[in-house]
């Protein structure tokens, strides 16, 4: 079951009937059978898994807790963040491994026994899993009890609404939730809809339209055109965004519609003026968790070389951003890539502010534009790596291409895609233009004029319908 299947249209409604209509304190209990119910469907055996990883937790961060010395604290959580990870690389990096030592020793005249095993990687390992040690290594620095109430860490871990592509919550902004009795609150419920409506939007209407011409045009880089591929590369990042933005919005919308309050995943990214602050609205669930147990540690353990040191934490960081994505040499590439913009951004950060401040140029709209056009560029090229291309040599194959042949036609392929495409591109941004520098502009969802909410709500719903794409496969970032 998915957000965008006919089986969840049915699901969600009874949940939310059912949720309401319980007492209080039956209320997680119920969460957390709907949440199983949610996955067994998926495939039922990685149940098993998640249940696994569930007892391994609550059973570590009790530990951790009750541990007399500090050594001991530390030993558990190494220990406790071994176990939960041996699942992760074994479904997501054994064949990838085994694959490299293979060809390794194969060169060298030696065999290496052990089989290539194939499977499928259970979807929403990677979030999981991350919100698994996020929580332990809370507890280990004593910023959250560790929860005895197993249902409780329970429903942290399957919650429906995360369990499959994030956000990737927090034990701290949860847990007082879960054990909570939220009321009925009518303003959080319509504005849990609005944004699931606004949503499936973007997922059905710009994602799924969009994958159309992006398959089109990297189907075949060898016999496409540099234009043609240059089209695929500006909007494959917005494909990306739209269907993961789009994902969590229904997830955040749902988790609302239940009284329930989830992190915020992006902030119109598309409208950053620098890598460093595009990072700030992309992905933000993943980004803040790296922050905070990856980057800080790391930074701080290599304080002592100044900017050098923050420039070897930003790219270890980005180099495990790149592994947690996929196990391939591409978001190996990717991560060191994106790991490179940002360290370059931090080495220059003086240099820059003192010549923007000298000329005024933050001020200056042309300038703004022209930087959110350099860095999402920067951007797109980079996504090659990470996405509709499985090598890096194909990936320097196309921007070659582009560069060499840029001037040539452009198959478009069916005209009704490119033109439904955009379209709701053409929404999509306009309605994100308004947020970011009108915010207080002509609201369409809240529009105080009854007849212009109920138009606003018709129009989506008829567009949605009408030029929505529902058979195009599951959200993108089931894959991590």
């Amino acid at each position: 079951m998915t957000f965008t299947s006919f089986g969840f249209l049915i699901f969600f409604p009874v949940v939310i009937l059912v949720y309401y209509c319980l007492p209080g304190k039956y209320r997680g209990w119920f969460l957390l059978l709907a949440s199983y119910y949610f996955y067994i469907n998926l495939k039922p055996v990685y149940a098993l898994l998640l249940a696994g990883i569930t007892l391994t937790t609550y059973a570590f961060t009790l530990s951790i807790a009750r541990a007399k010395t500090d050594k001991g604290r530390k030993s558990l959580l190494v220990l406790d963040i071994i176990v939960t990870l041996l699942p992760l690389f074994f479904f997501k990096y054994y064949n990838f491994v085994n694959t490299g030592v293979y060809s390794l020793l194969d060169s060298f005249g030696i065999r290496w026994p052990l089989p290539e095993i194939s499977f499928i990687l259970p979807i929403g390992i990677s979030f999981y899993t991350f919100m698994a040690l996020g929580y332990a290594i809370d507890v280990y620095h004593e910023e959250i009890k560790p929860e005895k109430d197993l249902s409780v860490v329970a429903l942290f871990l399957s919650f429906f609404p995360v369990v499959l592509s994030g956000p990737i919550e927090r034990a701290t902004n949860m847990f007082p939730q879960f054990k909570g009795r939220p009321r009925f609150d009518y303003d959080k419920v319509v504005k849990g809809f609005q944004l699931m409506l606004w949503g499936y939007f973007m997922k059905l209407v710009v994602a799924n339209r969009i994958a159309i011409l992006v398959h089109v045009i990297f189907r075949d880089v060898d016999h496409s055109t540099g234009s043609s591929l240059f089209l695929g590369v500006v909007l494959y990042p917005i494909q990306v965004y739209a269907d993961l933005g789009g994902y969590s919005l229904i997830a955040i919308g749902a988790a609302a519609v239940m009284g329930i309050d989830v992190m915020q995943n992006f902030n119109r990214p598309f409208f950053a003026t620098s890598m460093s602050q595009f990072w700030r609205r992309w992905h933000i669930s993943l980004i803040s968790w790296l922050t905070d147990y990856i980057y800080t540690p790391l930074s701080f353990n290599f304080r002592k070389y100044g900017m050098w040191g923050t420039v070897i934490a930003l790219m270890l960081t980005f180099l495990i951003s790149g592994v947690w994505h996929g196990a391939a040499l591409t978001f190996i590439f990717w991560g060191l890539l994106q790991g490179s913009f940002l360290s370059i951004e931090a080495v220059t950060t003086k240099q820059r502010r003192s010549f923007f401040k000298k000329y005024n140029l933050t001020t200056k709209g042309w300038f703004v534009f022209v930087s959110c056009v350099f860095t999402y560029l920067l951007f797109a090229f980079s996504e090659l790596f990470c996405g509709p291309i499985d090598s890096i040599g194909k990936a320097f194959f196309i921007i070659e291409k582009i560069f060499s042949n840029f001037i040539s036609p452009i198959y478009f392929g069916n005209p009704s895609t490119i033109i439904f495409s955009l379209l709701g591109i053409l929404i999509l941004f306009l309605v994100e233009w308004q947020m970011e520098y009108l915010p207080e502009g002509f609201p369409f969802f809240n529009n105080k004029n009854w007849l212009v909410r109920k138009l606003s709500y018709a129009i989506l719903i008829i567009i949605i319908l009408l030029i929505g794409v529902f058979d195009g496969g599951q959200f993108i970032y089931f894959q991590f």
